[in-house]
């Protein structure tokens, strides 16, 4: 049996909703810009495809988020989509702290940090930005986009653990 709660306010509500987005598969990505030459980077699941034409993206970050305010000074950021092979990426990357980068390998590329062997890579410019509750959405134009090798498995993120997507056979 499933419970459910106002989302009206307070501590319950606020946990139901978690639980609730926790039952949603999302993948994930390491978003990364550069401070002058050091890079800054942060473990996100909240980013989609926004449009066609142009191309573009929207990636959410933490209002107080340190890299929020490199990408609003720089204006640009880097989406690198990991694979299921990198879900230690993922953890290093989702902790707190300005040292994330430490001893993890990345090369620019656009201008932007990019890690290897990711199953896809972004560049993109922020056009807009929106405030959203606790958090501020970048409505951002793709400038560079690259997609990795076929046999490569997105890494996902469902009721609190990474995993990864296998076809249905129909």
């Amino acid at each position: 049996m499933s419970t459910s709660a106002s989302l009206r306010s307070g501590a319950a509500a606020q946990q139901a909703f978690r639980d609730v987005m926790a039952a949603v598969a999302s993948p994930v990505a390491v978003v990364t810009a550069l401070d002058g030459s050091r890079p800054h980077g942060t473990t996100v699941s909240a980013f989609a495809s926004l449009s066609l034409a142009p191309p573009m993206v929207l990636v959410s970050l933490d209002e107080r988020s340190h890299l929020l305010a490199v990408i609003r000074r720089s204006g640009r950021f880097g989406l690198n989509v990991l694979g299921a092979h990198q879900t230690d990426l993922a953890s290093a990357f989702a902790r707190p702290g300005p040292d994330k980068f430490d001893g993890v390998p990345w090369s620019p590329s656009e201008g932007l940090p990019r890690l290897p062997d990711a199953a896809a890579w972004i560049a993109a410019e922020v056009a807009d930005s929106v405030d959203a509750g606790d958090h501020t959405v970048l409505l951002a134009r793709v400038t560079a986009a690259e997609a990795g090798g076929e046999s490569l498995k997105p890494l996902t993120y469902h009721r609190r653990s990474f995993g990864s997507h296998t076809p249905l056979a129909y």
